[in-house]
């Protein structure tokens, strides 16, 4: 089984949602050794945001391309088809300013392609990721889960997974990590015990 891992935070070590990530693959490698992980650090290497350069590269031919747009058209190739490739996927999101970050964002923009990951049909549109796992590792410094606030962020991600077809989906949430060291103890701790005690009892 291939898991894509991807991180977002811009915090490096001291970010709960990459310690957390971190956590959850470890987990499912312990529960199945054979697991083969890919690595995707959006703030370290950094997908360039969704432009009209990316349109137009993919619509060059490929002969026809330069330098700029041959690279804009590889890295969406590249990143699309490692989602594709991808039979789990673990997405570290903490939330910024009510949302994702805008790094997590132009990785989205990247895999939401017609005729890849959805199509659209005289129903309606319909999603063609639905033989992917992903479990979101969500993680913000107030308390947003079920409120307006949240929207833009857990929701959003909950609304893009559905529009692709993914249905197998895990919420590991640590919410309030900036409401003091007790509040940031007690939910990285609940998060950590549903890592250990509900993600992987059935492995």
């Amino acid at each position: 089984m291939k898991l894509l891992h991807i991180d977002s935070s811009i915090l490096g070590d001291n970010s709960a949602s990459r310690q957390l990530s971190r956590e959850v693959v470890e987990a499912w490698k312990a529960a199945d050794p054979s697991i083969e992980v890919i690595y995707r650090d959006l703030a370290a290497d950094a997908i360039s945001h969704f432009s009209a350069a990316t349109l137009v590269a993919a619509g060059t031919p490929e002969e026809m391309r330069d330098a700029a747009q041959a690279h804009e058209a590889k890295l969406s190739a590249e990143t699309l088809e490692e989602f594709l490739a991808a039979d789990a996927v673990v997405i570290g999101a903490p939330m910024y300013n009510f949302t994702v970050p805008t790094q997590l964002k132009a990785w989205i923009d990247r895999v939401a392609v017609a005729g890849k990951t959805f199509r659209y049909t005289e129903a309606g549109p319909e999603g063609l990721c639905g033989d992917k796992k992903v479990v979101l590792v969500s993680t913000a410094g107030g308390l947003h889960h079920g409120q307006p606030t949240g929207v833009g962020h857990e929701d959003f991600l909950k609304v893009f997974l559905g529009f692709i077809g993914i249905t197998d989906l895990e919420i590991v949430r640590a919410h309030g990590l900036a409401y003091g060291p007790e509040h940031r103890a007690k939910a990285i701790d609940a998060a950590q015990a549903q890592i250990a005690d509900e993600l992987f009892t059935a492995a």
